[in-house]
């Protein structure tokens, strides 16, 4: 488990990084959302020990992880701009990497280049950013450490291979201890594979949750009533985020759980009333709003 308390990181006089105070448990993947400046970077390289914070505390397993080698022999970090040796082919950071990390299978790692069409002997300089980013994966992957951070590791890739990774990430998971980090500015690609994602704004995080909570615990409901009588009647006994009207069409977010909510307005004999899935984005949106934030104008 990753613990972070009170974290201050300042360049100069601008902070990076202040106060921020997150829980990354094991075997969950954790997405760390917040646009480009938002402090997603400082943080990671906080959490992988190449930085020190100012002020606060970062544990890896109740453990310090700045100049410590047998904590970060934990951690593989893909930064945003991936370095390789210069002229190295996969094969030569393939080599490099397993002589720190001494659990790095370099057979596995052979055979998902060949599977990812990657030339094992080509020089990494003349691959796309979408190839490096791909390669990054393997090697982190494969480099079987307990923690992978992954810095906008799916920017670059297309589709079919952002759906390939995810998968590698769904099977690591399910067969050995594996707790991925992902930091994006992008609400809908990591909306299918994380399980608790925090948002960062202005270097704190803004709020902490689970999805799976988060989507039981929050509805898009349409409906339309008789009168407006029975209308006021039902908006008075549902606890409502959002509300929307067209026409006689009520579009509202409502707190609580679905069938309790559905009872409640179906106790008033609707014209129509259905509930409408919510995406990430969506749910993120109302969840912002409420502690006076537009997460429109934080998130792409």
């Amino acid at each position: 488990m990753i613990t972070a308390t009170n974290v201050k990181k300042y360049f100069g006089g601008i902070a990076a990084v202040k106060d921020v105070t997150v829980t990354i448990r094991n075997r969950e993947v954790f997405g760390l959302i917040g646009t480009n400046g938002a402090g997603k970077s400082t943080f990671l390289r906080m959490a992988s020990g190449v930085l020190k914070p100012d002020d606060g505390t970062i544990l890896v397993d109740e453990r310090p992880v700045y100049e410590n080698p047998v904590v970060k022999a934990d951690i593989f970090y893909i930064s945003d701009d991936q370095y390789f040796l210069p002229n190295a082919t996969p094969v030569d950071m393939a080599g490099f990497y397993s002589d720190y990390y001494v659990s790095f299978d370099r057979v596995r790692f052979e055979d998902m280049i060949r599977s990812f069409q990657l030339k094992p002997d080509r020089k990494i300089n003349t691959f796309s950013k979408g190839m490096k980013k791909q390669l990054s994966v393997l090697l982190g992957v494969c480099a079987n450490t307990k923690y992978l951070f992954c810095d906008e590791t799916f920017d670059g890739l297309d589709p079919v291979m952002r759906q390939a990774v995810k998968s590698i990430f769904a099977g690591e998971l399910a067969e050995r201890e594996f707790t991925p980090v992902i930091a994006s500015h992008n609400l809908r690609e990591l909306e299918d594979v994380c399980d608790c994602v925090g948002i960062l704004h202005q270097g704190g995080v803004l709020m902490q949750k689970d999805l799976e909570e988060m989507k039981l615990n929050i509805h898009n409901i349409q409906c339309v009533f008789q009168n407006t009588q029975d209308e006021q009647a039902a908006f008075g006994l549902l606890d409502i985020v959002k509300a929307e009207k067209r026409g006689t069409l009520n579009i509202i977010t409502v707190r609580g759980a679905e069938q309790e909510i559905m009872n409640r307005i179906q106790s008033f004999s609707p014209v129509f009333a259905e509930i409408l899935p919510l995406t990430l984005e969506e749910i993120f949106i109302s969840e912002t709003e409420v502690v006076g934030y537009d997460i429109k104008k934080l998130i792409f």
